[in-house]
């Protein structure tokens, strides 16, 4: 199961890619992260883990499983027998960047959880992608 949003942003795409990133400042921009700890050091990259709180969630950890600078990331974790993947991809526009954000659940559990929380994954990611326009388009 997959749950997409798209949202243009009025913005280039460095400053959009570089607050991807920056994925301990999101609880700054997005009532969605109550909290993002890295656990490694160093640039942000394949194999990065970061520890993240969200709201009525119990924290988990997510580890980067691809990174292609200036347009897509992908990150992990598993819960309740599914496996849930993360995934923010930026393009160019003719007045700034597209950022689409994904989440994918696969695994034994997955129609079950995709359905019960598609609502809840559907708003949260919807919420992050305006996030992230504000505080991009902000700068």
């Amino acid at each position: 199961m997959q749950i997409t949003d798209i949202i243009d942003i009025d913005a280039p795409i460095e400053r959009v890619w570089e607050l991807t990133v920056d994925v301990e400042a999101w609880p700054r921009y997005t009532p969605t992260m109550t909290s993002v700890e890295r656990l490694d050091d160093g640039e942000f990259g394949h194999g990065s883990t970061a520890r993240i709180k969200q709201p009525g969630q119990p924290q988990r950890v997510w580890t980067v499983t691809e990174l292609s600078p200036m347009h897509r990331f992908a990150w992990t974790t598993k819960a309740a027998g599914t496996t849930m993947t993360g995934v923010h991809e930026l393009e160019p526009t003719a007045t700034g960047t597209r950022n689409t954000l994904r989440v994918e659940i696969d695994g034994g559990s997955a129609w079950f959880v995709g359905r019960a929380l598609a609502p809840a994954f559907r708003r949260a990611i919807t919420q992050e992608n305006l996030g992230f326009k504000a505080a991009a388009e902000k700068a």
